[in-house]
């Protein structure tokens, strides 16, 4: 039973540098899907600005190419253009105007999984004589059966990926984001780099571990180089490939001991998407015990993401210190208030509009009873 006179870890704030959230509770990057060149538009703003005011401490908007190569579907959002600069900054404002919570942009470049379809037209390759682009990698090693294969980096392709990150960071700041977060996993750039079944180059950035994490950290040193040092910046990473002889969890804890040395603000812990063969296990809380092992072991801030539905679920995995933050994706576009349900059912803190105060439970009918006055007591605006 939760003890309404001690406010929720769920709600507990957190400082990232000088930026401070008010929860614990993160909007996970979602595609879309719905971009035009790369631009958002107003599809992007109802979506980022429904989600902003929710009431979570950070909304992460999805994954965006530092390049129009870089995009995973030809709808996909970007951020190499001033056009694209304009229209996010739109967006951010939009939140920051309207809610309490910090936005933060998500950077990646797709490698051999760009291309493509978007899901609701079955991922299919689009061949460039179709509109889509050629697919880069570490190495030249298809992403299925029947796709071609990419072609795999030079050296000075590898040096402008890194000014692509370093530029879309720019172009970041410049429309104002809280924070950003490289994307090291599900299979794009980075993580095939990262994986031993994707990059089997025999130069400074392949064979070893070292120098598989070469250019992930490469883009961590680029990106934090150039963006505000009173704002955060974090990773996603895919904790395992699950397959055999793919990156595992034991290399994920040694390239967070590097990004350690590199303060990073927090570590996104997912897994799997280097291929289609990967059998995973899906299961409320799946991907929790690779959080906790790069918590327990790096102490880092970490991000649990995976099947996270339920309040008192989230709760836990907070007080047995599995994880730092609790991210969600899905559950938010089927419950888009999930963090005003939570806080009235724990008995927490979380910012409403204005303009929705009316819609709170204890204001509409005083159905919680006891528990409703003590809420009353604890929420506010």
């Amino acid at each position: 039973m939760t003890d309404l006179n001690k406010a929720p870890s769920l709600f507990e704030p957190l400082n990232l540098r000088e930026t401070t959230l008010e929860n614990r509770i993160i909007v996970a990057p979602m595609c879309q899907y719905s971009a035009t060149d790369g631009t958002p538009n107003d599809w992007h703003l109802m979506h980022i600005g429904n989600l902003a005011i929710s009431g979570a401490g950070m909304v992460i908007m999805e994954a965006t190419g530092v390049s129009a190569e870089g995009r995973i579907t030809p709808y996909c959002l970007g951020l190499y253009n001033e056009t694209q600069t304009e229209q996010f900054r739109r967006i951010v404002e939009f939140a920051h105007q309207h809610s309490h919570a910090k936005m933060v942009l998500q950077l990646s470049h797709a490698g051999r999984k760009g291309s493509a379809m978007p899901p609701w037209a079955g991922r299919k390759f689009i061949a460039k004589d179709d509109g889509g682009w050629t697919q880069y990698a570490p190495s030249a090693i298809p992403l299925a059966e029947g796709l071609p294969a990419p072609t795999e980096l030079t050296p000075e392709q590898i040096k402008q990926i890194k000014l692509d990150f370093v530029a879309s960071a720019e172009r970041a700041s410049a429309a104002g984001f809280d924070g950003l977060e490289i994307h090291a996993a599900h299979g794009y750039l980075l993580h095939q780099f990262l994986s031993p079944l994707t990059n089997q180059r025999t130069d400074q950035y392949g064979g070893s571990l070292e120098n598989r994490m070469r250019l992930t950290l490469e883009v961590f040193d680029a990106v934090r180089a150039v963006w505000p040092s009173t704002k955060p910046l974090g990773v996603r990473l895919s904790a395992t490939d699950h397959l055999e002889e793919g990156w595992d969890i034991e290399q994920t804890v040694a390239i967070c001991h590097e990004l350690k040395q590199r303060h990073v603000d927090w570590v996104d812990v997912s897994s799997s998407g280097l291929s289609p063969a990967a059998k995973v296990d899906v299961h409320p809380g799946y991907q929790v015990p690779f959080a906790e092992r790069v918590k327990a072991e790096t102490g880092i801030t970490t991000m649990a993401v995976g099947m996270i539905t339920e309040p008192q679920q989230a709760e836990d995995i907070l007080n047995n210190q599995q994880a730092d933050l609790i991210a969600m994706a899905r559950e938010f576009l089927y419950n888009p208030r999930w963090p005003w349900h939570a806080a009235a059912e724990l008995g927490g803190q979380v910012h409403y509009p204005d303009q929705y105060l009316r819609c709170r439970p204890w204001v509409r009918n005083d159905v919680f009873g006891e528990k409703g006055s003590a809420l009353r007591e604890t929420q506010s605006n």
